[in-house]
């Protein structure tokens, strides 16, 4: 039987299976060398980078929760001239996985800014905008809370941004669809949904909040019954491709998602668990296919029975 495990989601962006991983959780990919063959996953999202180098928030700032993480990192890098000088030449070496950067900022320039600069690079096929960070004092989430505000950054990155654009969704939204419906007229090739929800985790001992923001982004199985829900609900007002993550833990799980409509996955939290789950995912989904006679992915997408 053959078996196609390669997905397309527009613009030059193909991956040769649908797992990626998710940024802020698999490093620079190059981390994961001793653990997994990286080339062999459909792509990787590295860590958020931003226009100039960021401290991040105090420690501590990582929670563990029951089925979940809360972590308020806030986007700790060295700056997109510190990535592209330093980091993406190591990233070089990775012939087959598509490399992917995931794009934040503090203001409209700043997201513009760096966008521009690593549209320079002839490795990276594609970004993935980040407006819905709920872990920064501006910018972030602050960006994809409202149609507009969605809108406006996207139309504006799309303007200097000429390679595949995906855009990240925050959950902590009324109508998660009507935010995927403003990017993808503002000029998204695809959304990745979802980001992390607004959680806290207290220390009843000591009266005080586990992590320094007070607040941080839950991760992990928890969420996934909501990450399901609203991929399932923006598959039914977009048309460009989904992304789907929020919870995924084995192959079972990514093939839920593509039944409610994701073309590809992220892997996030369980990379922490498991440094070889990418893998094992990969080849579940495969074995999902060989006992359904599926013979490529796109036959899953979208596939649930209601």
């Amino acid at each position: 039987m053959n078996i196609d495990l390669s997905v397309d989601l527009g613009k030059g962006l193909v991956l040769n299976n649908p797992v990626m991983t998710a940024s802020g959780t698999f490093g620079y990919g190059y981390e994961y060398d001793d653990f997994i063959d990286v080339d062999s996953l459909g792509g990787i999202i590295v860590k958020g980078t931003t226009l100039k180098p960021r401290q991040g928030n105090a420690y501590p700032r990582l929670a563990e929760t029951p089925h979940g993480i809360i972590n308020a990192v806030g986007l700790q890098n060295k700056g997109v001239d510190y990535f592209c000088e330093n980091i993406n030449p190591k990233l070089k070496k990775y012939k087959s996985t598509k490399v992917l950067v995931n794009v934040s900022g503090s203001c409209v320039d700043d997201y513009v800014a760096t966008a521009e600069r690593i549209n320079e690079l002839d490795n990276i096929p594609a970004i993935e905008l980040n407006i819905s960070c709920p872990n920064v004092k501006e910018g972030g989430m602050g960006f994809g809370t409202s149609c507009e505000s969605a809108s406006n950054v996207v139309k504006a990155v799309r303007e200097v941004y000429k390679k595949h654009l995906m855009v990240k969704l925050t959950p902590n939204v009324t109508s998660i669809a009507d935010i995927a419906k403003a990017v993808e007229q503002a000029g998204a090739d695809s959304v990745s949904l979802i980001n992390t929800l607004l959680g806290m985790a207290i220390d009843a001992e000591r009266r005080r909040p586990v992590i320094s923001t007070v607040t941080g982004g839950l991760s992990g199985p928890a969420v996934k019954p909501v990450a399901l829900r609203m991929v399932w609900q923006v598959s039914k007002a977009v048309s460009i491709p989904i992304v789907g993550l929020g919870g995924i833990a084995s192959a079972t799980d990514a093939v839920e998602f593509l039944l409610a409509g994701a073309s590809a996955v992220q892997i996030g939290t369980a990379n922490f668990i498991d440094p070889t789950i990418s893998i094992q995912v990969v080849n579940g989904i495969q074995d999902y296919m060989i006992r359904h006679n599926f013979t490529s992915v796109s036959e899953i997408t979208g596939g649930l029975l209601v």
